[in-house]
């Protein structure tokens, strides 16, 4: 599928995409923050009619429940495809030594080859944390690596 980038001058980035039904999506992200989703007439193309608006807050919503489980599927799929790679789950106990403290303390990475994608939290999803993410008792870490990384990974959240 293609997606169309367009600059709107002093408003933004407008994105266009055919969904299957033939119709034309398009989203605006707008410089202040807010998103507005409009469909465009088949008549007229250019003639868009909005369909809703979001917040920053309400599109980063609305993004991690549209993504969190093509993000998973994909990552399944990745791991299907090349051999030695797996997709693991490392919770993080309530006595872990990385609790409250950033990602990037734990150095997961460095010190096992294995990067942490995601972070379930609760009924959200972080995807691509960032080192400074706080982690919290009961986060659940998505990790892709080999199996001895994920082992590491677990063992480094729980040991230090």
């Amino acid at each position: 599928m293609e997606v169309k980038e367009v600059l709107l001058p002093g408003v933004g980035l407008r994105y266009e995409f055919d969904n299957a039904d033939g119709n034309r999506i398009g989203v605006i992200a707008r410089r202040g923050g807010d998103f507005e989703v409009v469909v465009y007439g088949a008549p007229d193309p250019d003639q868009a009619r909005p369909v809703f608006r979001l917040t920053d807050e309400e599109a980063d919503a609305l993004a991690q429940i549209l993504g969190a489980p093509r993000m998973v599927e994909s990552f399944a799929d990745l791991t299907k495809e090349v051999p030695g790679l797996d997709a693991g789950q490392v919770e993080i106990a309530a006595g872990s030594p990385f609790v409250d403290r950033p990602l990037g303390d734990t150095k997961a990475r460095t010190r096992t080859g294995a990067s942490i994608v995601a972070i379930v939290r609760d009924e959200e999803v972080l995807a691509s944390p960032k080192p400074d993410q706080v982690l919290h008792a009961r986060d659940v870490l998505v990790v892709i690596g080999t199996e001895h990384g994920i082992s590491g990974v677990r063992r480094i959240v729980d040991q230090g």
